[in-house]
């Protein structure tokens, strides 16, 4: 949610972790309102609203200006009192981004997370726009393969530092199962 009425109420309903699409942009009391809450917030980047963001997708440099948008908006949670060890970052894949963009920010999420000094990472790729545009599957259920590709390659590209900790999808057990691959080749 981006609003921290809604937000509130989920909490006290039940629900563990607050994912605001706007990074806290959209409800000035959002982020005071998670601290208070004292539960992990999703930060991700996102230009405009999700009825513009499509609008929005030219950067100078998209890994650099997501980088440091998310730099700011970490600054600006820890400076509402929420401290690191509850945010996670997200690049907001698909959100304000073109094809090129989402692409360039799968491929350097180790670059952002050094940027981020270690605030977990998480990517949502799962059934995206991009996706059907690479592969050519209209139909957003059936870009599982796709999904569990694009989870994975970034995961395969990591170098000293790691680039995800939190992988959203729909089908978890298809990228469990390539995860658990990935995890004994990289053990042997």
């Amino acid at each position: 949610t981006r609003h921290a009425r809604v937000t509130r109420a989920a909490v006290e309903a039940g629900a563990d972790i607050v994912n605001d699409v706007s990074g806290g942009l959209h409800d000035d009391r959002m982020l005071e309102t998670v601290a208070e809450m004292g539960v992990p917030i999703v930060l991700m980047h996102m230009r405009g609203t999700p009825e513009t963001m499509l609008s929005m997708t030219e950067y100078t440099n998209v890994v650099d200006d997501v980088t440091q948008s998310l730099k700011e908006r970490v600054k600006a949670a820890e400076e509402a009192g929420i401290p690191r060890w509850l945010q996670i970052a997200d690049p907001g894949i698909g959100f304000a981004k073109d094809m090129t963009g989402n692409l360039l920010l799968l491929k350097n999420l180790d670059k952002i997370r050094s940027h981020l000094h270690d605030i977990p990472i998480m990517v949502g790729t799962s059934r995206k726009g991009f996706l059907g545009k690479l592969t050519g599957v209209t139909e957003a259920s059936e870009r599982d393969f796709a999904t569990v590709g694009s989870m994975i390659a970034p995961l395969c590209l990591e170098g000293k530092d790691h680039t995800c900790s939190i992988l959203r999808v729909h089908n978890v057990a298809a990228t469990v199962h390539a995860t658990r691959v990935l995890d004994a080749i990289k053990s042997v």
